[in-house]
């Protein structure tokens, strides 16, 4: 679901470094199978005194962060503990927008009380959109990503060969029968007669899947790609929270898929830093095709656009006070936009995302209040 619930980064829809975190014919049958190719990576000869790195940053220090492992970002030491490689590849740091997106469903409900039961079972629906079906996306992802991994981050744990195969093809199974089997728990407990949660999971872990994966491969498409990262991220956990505690509804479906534009925004802010690899894999991502001048333009209009369509939709809805929250919460997101991300979106992606989303993802929470209302 993050697609699964990879719905919702750096909010890290931010670390949407989360990596691209990014339907084939109705139920059409899905082959699913991993290839099982070693990957190795020669260097040419060449005389050292024509060497000249225009890339210095991209080995990570031999004193990397352990932090950094842990959560599955750049600058990360290098792991030899197979568990803590293991953690890395399901990049905990993306896990908080998918649970913050449980917590806006649960909220525009109406129907979550501060009871045992209820916060129970929404921290475990908080663990079936992140640690699990956001973990698998994510070790899919970078299964899939290998070769372009190889070229742009060679010292992650799969091109480096920190982590077997068969390791990382148990760990994809482990956790995608692990969320589904969350899913299905839950839709019992609510006490639901059609298992929405348990087709939110496999519709989620289905769009993951097909963003990765060949043939269709959806993040080859830096506009269909993107889209689908963001819906993953705030659709997908929205629906989850809210079908869990209430009832899903039209209205919310399309105002959520509207708020997935954002989301394809800030997919767009991580594009940046894998142009080389994207270029050399054949990737049209956004910056790739318009180039990063215009695409760092793209991104903030996504951004800014889609919630000011929001806010216009809750002054509209006749919930003015909503609305001007909204709008107070957009303007630092703008300011920091112009601070950082507009100068150079490579060098001061992090900053950003970390200055400008927690404002964003407060934003969800005002609209999904309005909506309980």
């Amino acid at each position: 679901m993050a697609s699964v619930l990879n719905m919702v980064s750096s909010i890290s829809l931010s670390n949407l470094n989360a990596d691209r975190v990014r339907t084939q014919s109705a139920f059409a049958p899905v082959s699913v199978s991993f290839t099982r190719r070693r990957l190795t990576v020669r260097a040419a000869e060449t005389d050292t005194n024509e060497v000249e790195s225009s890339v210095p940053d991209k080995a990570p220090a031999k004193a990397g962060s352990s932090v950094n492992q842990l959560l599955g970002i750049k600058g990360a030491s290098q792991e030899t503990n197979k568990w803590k490689i293991r953690l890395q590849l399901t990049k905990p740091v993306t896990w908080p927008p998918l649970v913050w997106g449980v917590v806006c469903g649960a909220a525009a409900s109406g129907n979550f009380h501060w009871t045992f039961e209820d916060v129970a079972k929404s921290i475990m629906c908080m663990c079936m959109s992140g640690p699990l079906l956001t973990g698998y996306t994510q070790t899919l992802n970078d299964w899939y990503d290998r070769e372009i991994d190889a070229i742009n981050e060679p010292y992650r744990p799969i091109p480096s060969g920190a982590i077997s195969e068969n390791e990382v093809i148990t760990q994809i199974w482990v956790l995608l029968l692990g969320g589904l089997s969350f899913a299905g728990i839950l839709d019992v407990w609510a006490g639901h007669k059609f298992p929405i949660l348990f087709y939110l999971a496999v519709g989620g872990s289905l769009l993951s899947y097909i963003y990765s994966a060949p043939p269709l491969k959806l993040k080859q498409n830096g506009w269909i790609g993107n889209f689908a990262l963001g819906a993953s991220y705030i659709s997908l956990p929205w629906w989850a929270g809210q079908a869990l505690f209430g009832t899903l509804t039209p209205d919310i479906i399309v105002l959520t898929l509207l708020y997935s534009i954002a989301g394809l925004g800030i997919a767009i802010v991580n594009d940046f830093k894998s142009v080389e690899g994207d270029r050399a894999m054949g990737l049209q991502s956004l910056p790739v095709a318009f180039g990063s001048e215009t695409a760092k333009w793209i991104c903030v209009g996504a951004i800014d656009i889609t919630q000011l369509s929001v806010a216009g939709y809750l002054l509209w809805a006749g919930k003015p006070y909503y609305s001007l929250a909204l709008l107070a919460l957009i303007a630092p997101q703008v300011f920091f936009q112009f601070k950082y991300f507009l100068k150079d979106p490579v060098k001061y992606d992090v900053k950003y995302q970390a200055s400008a989303q927690p404002f964003l993802v407060l934003g969800l929470l005002v609209t999904a209040l309005a909506t309980s209302h």
